[in-house]
């Protein structure tokens, strides 16, 4: 059996997430790039992962507060399918990825970090992406920084047609 190490994780999973939910609030405050919101539509929105496993990891995410897809009505499963097919299509164009993660995390026991509010992730890889540095450094490089990674992509996700 192989061990994925992730040690930049442990900042996220030992916050304090008591707070108010954070897809909830970061649509509501009104400051799109302070919160990373790439693109809202009439019932989701794509925002960054500010804890990202890879440069341009994007949440999909809708604005009613649900904690399992199987809650979302027909125009939020529609609408969330819709963004990750053309979340993919721009982080394909933009940054030539090899592959992507996509999927959801739903529970505790299914890996979410934040269960109360369902979002899906969408994550470009490519070739050689885990290096040695999180195994022998406890240490992420990340290429680009998300400031970079929010101007670079805000662009593509104005006035997307999905």
């Amino acid at each position: 059996m192989d061990t994925l190490w992730a040690p930049w994780r442990m900042e996220y999973i030992v916050s304090d997430k008591s707070k108010e939910c954070i897809f909830c609030t970061a649509p509501q405050a009104g400051n799109d790039p302070d919160k990373k919101i790439l693109y809202r539509g009439q019932n989701c929105f794509v925002i960054l992962n500010i804890f990202p496993y890879a440069n341009g990891h994007l949440l999909i995410a809708p604005y009613r507060h649900l904690s399992c897809i199987t809650a979302l009505n027909d125009d939020e499963l529609v609408e969330s399918g819709k963004l990750t097919r053309k979340s993919m299509e721009i982080l394909r164009k933009e940054y030539c990825p090899d592959g992507f993660n996509v999927g959801y995390n739903i529970g505790k026991v299914g890996g979410a970090g934040f269960d109360e509010h369902i979002h899906g992730h969408v994550v470009p890889r490519w070739n050689g992406d885990i290096n040695f540095m999180p195994v022998l450094a406890e240490t992420k490089t990340m290429p680009e920084h998300i400031e970079a990674t929010f101007k670079r992509l805000a662009p593509l996700f104005h006035n997307i047609d999905i």
